[in-house]
């Protein structure tokens, strides 16, 4: 076989070769191939001829290992490294074998340069996961390694250079940086879920996870580390608990739909209902044991409360249809009967009189039937226009009172009207107004016992007429009480309550309120305690920009006017006379019994008090007698106003404290006198 001479350019050929110097670098894979055919004439190495034996031995060592290393020898550094470390280098491979240090890796050498240093000073060092930015495929890319740096001695123990071990860990960062990430996306929608949530391990119910929704159902208190039963006391006994118990023994999940639990929202607060819809889940671990369990749902009190006001609604228009029946049913018996008795023809003109008022009676009732049930479509749908103007209340509540004076006196109630002695005018629908309050009048005394008592008042203030309707009737019951003014609401009937109506007045009542600015509210102790209606509406000033709340005089206009009280149980009387002295510019206000005069006389100022005799609680004489006791009124002209003009009656007047005695009908005339004098007394 020819023989071929060895190529000069490879030097594991020449004489040194074959005397094996340079055997350190046989093997090694593609590095040592590449050591072997490198032209070092670069280098700052110069030939591996040269390179000292300590070099040598960590070279071939290096070669032959497995793990990615480098060495940087010499007092340039020039870089050696194994096939391992060629992925590290990337596209700088294989011009980086040979170089030096610093021109290969110039882009992280802030980074590695001061770890490099220290090596060079005798000082192992060890980075782990260190963040590089690198520059090996043509673009900037962040790496991570995990690697030391040893310092290398020569035969004479002089640090020389340096070694490196690493490995990239790059996709271990990234992937557990992802994971990390996704673990923070799953930790952000937990928290921000709108459902409520809990993690809770062991036996024990311990919280490891809560969402915001969970920690707003119970109260914002630190639950997480803590067991269940220690967390949330107040829900000892509620079953929850026992409910986890049951799902960790067996690990079969429990679905709830609105149960309710009470919570302490506050320390020391009171407990506070929701309902909530619920998942127990069971966790379970790598062997199929139950570790914990998963709370998911949703509070759904709000959803409760809805249904619950639906089938209330659903209640009261059942009740409402059933009552509407029953209203119909009773006119119409009567009307049919009375048109079967027409209808045989055998009937007398009386008893045809007497029908025909029947079925006209009757028919009217179904009207005012109709009519409610039509106002309250009007309104309800904003259909309804006020015809507005400026009105006294005063006169209002005593038209009122005329329509429903029959209904009062038919059930012998003592019927008690405070009108106000000052201006008590607003801007309002008079018809609309007078609905109001005659339907509140209406329902004081429709459920009030017979001989009951009811109390009409109007009051004012700075900025608002007040208009209270008072009985001692059935009452309310607390549980109505806060729908009184709900459509169809009513409280249950009782024989002598048979006539209760439709439940849509009050409904009626609220709205109309509304439209002319005002409030209505009801009060009641009780069932059996009577009951309040109260109607605020705006106040307009007096006429002419005059306000009489600014002393006890004002608002009187005309010269010598005084401020008059009229008592007397004749409403009709009573009325008549304050209106006429109105007209005069005097301020009057009237009282229908001797109590509700001593009362306003507390509170009111009067200079003038004119005074019937036969008052239904006290007679006039011993009204006269208190009053001259009071100090409000003791230096008040009281002037008797009487059926009775015998002289002994005049006698017992004056003894009584009367400064003047008026026989009914009393002259005009005698009145302006009387009140003349009154007027100078009073310094007018």
């Amino acid at each position: 076989m020819q023989q071929h001479a060895p190529r000069p350019e490879d030097p594991l050929h020449d004489t040194d070769s074959l005397a094996g110097s340079l055997m350190f670098l046989s093997g090694g894979g593609e590095a040592g191939a590449l050591m072997r055919s490198q032209d070092w004439s670069e280098s700052p190495l110069g030939h591996p001829r040269t390179w000292p034996q300590a070099l040598r031995t960590l070279v071939g060592l290096m070669l032959n290992s497995g793990f990615p290393m480098f060495v940087a020898w010499g007092e340039e550094l020039g870089f050696l490294y194994n096939d391992p470390y060629r992925d590290i280098l990337g596209d700088k491979h294989p011009r980086a074998m040979g170089r030096r240090f610093h021109d290969i890796w110039a882009e992280i050498w802030d980074d590695i340069g001061p770890l490099i240093d220290r090596a060079l000073h005798g000082e192992a060092t060890y980075a782990d996961r260190l963040l590089l930015v690198m520059n090996r495929h043509g673009y900037d890319e962040p790496t991570w390694f995990t690697f030391s740096y040893s310092p290398v001695r020569d035969e004479h123990g002089a640090i020389r250079g340096m070694h490196c071990a690493c490995v990239e860990v790059t996709e271990q960062v990234l992937a557990e940086k992802y994971r990390d990430e996704e673990n923070e996306r799953f930790r952000a929608l937990f928290e921000q879920a709108p459902g409520i949530m809990a993690v809770l391990r062991g036996p024990d119910h311990v919280f490891e996870l809560t969402n915001q929704s969970y920690l707003q159902l119970i109260g914002h208190r630190q639950i997480v580390g803590r067991a269940a039963r220690d967390a949330l006391p107040e829900v000892t006994g509620q079953g929850f608990f026992e409910l986890l118990d049951r799902v960790y023994t067996t690990g079969e999940p429990f679905v709830g739909h609105a149960l309710p639990l009470r919570v302490q929202l506050e320390p020391g607060g009171p407990l506070v209902e929701r309902f909530v819809d619920f998942v127990y889940q069971p966790i379970r671990d790598a062997g199929g044991a139950v570790s914990g369990i998963f709370v998911e749902g949703s509070d759904v009190t709000l959803r409760k409360q809805v249904e619950d006001e639906l089938r209330a609604a659903n209640r009261q228009k059942d009740q409402f249809l059933a009552m509407l029946a029953h209203e119909l049913r009773n006119p119409l018996a009567p009307i049919m009967t009375a048109a079967q008795l027409l209808k045989v023809g055998r009937l007398d003109a009386r008893s045809v009189a007497n029908a025909s008022e029947i079925i006209a009676r009757q028919a009217a009732h179904m009207t005012d039937l109709v009519n409610d049930l039509l106002d309250v479509s009007r309104v309800t749908r904003g259909l309804v226009t006020l015809e507005k103007e400026e009105l006294d209340l005063n006169v209002i509540v005593s038209a009122a009172v005329e329509q429903v004076r029959p209904l009062v006196d038919a059930r012998r109630h003592s019927l008690t009207l405070q009108l106000s002695g000052r201006s008590a005018h607003v801007v309002g629908d008079r018809t609309r107004l007078v609905q109001v309050i005659s339907n509140i009048l209406n329902n004081a005394a429709k459920y009030t016992a017979p001989g009951g008592r009811l109390t009409l008042s109007v009051t004012v203030d700075e900025q608002r007429v007040l208009v209270a309707v008072r009985d001692n009737g059935v009452g309310i019951a607390p549980d109505i009480l806060p729908y009184i003014f709900d459509l169809f609401t009513q409280a249950e009937r009782t024989p002598d309550r048979s006539q209760g109506g439709l439940g849509i007045g009050l409904a009626l009542v609220k709205s109309l309120v509304a439209l002319h600015g005002g409030t209505v509210h009801a009060s009641s102790d009780g069932i059996g305690e009577g009951s309040e209606f109260c109607i605020c509406l705006p106040r307009l000033a007096a006429p002419g920009g005059m306000d009489d709340e600014a002393t006890p005089s004002a608002g009187l206009q005309a010269p010598g006017a005084l401020r008059v009280m009229v008592v007397d149980d004749n409403v009709d009387a009573a009325q008549m006379l304050a209106a006429l002295l109105e007209v005069q510019g005097h301020a009057v206000s009237v009282e229908y019994d001797g109590k509700g005069a001593l009362e306003r006389v507390r509170r009111e100022h009067h200079e003038v008090l004119l005074l019937d005799i036969g008052l239904p609680d006290l007679d006039g004489y011993e009204l006269a007698r208190r009053l001259r006791g009071q100090p409000e009124s003791a230096d008040a002209t009281l002037v008797a106003l009487t059926g009775y003009g015998q002289s002994q009656d005049r006698k017992e007047a004056e003894q009584a404290g009367f400064d003047h005695y008026l026989v009914k009908p009393a002259d005009m005339d005698q009145v302006n006198e009387v009140l003349a004098a009154a007027a100078k007394a009073h310094g007018r």
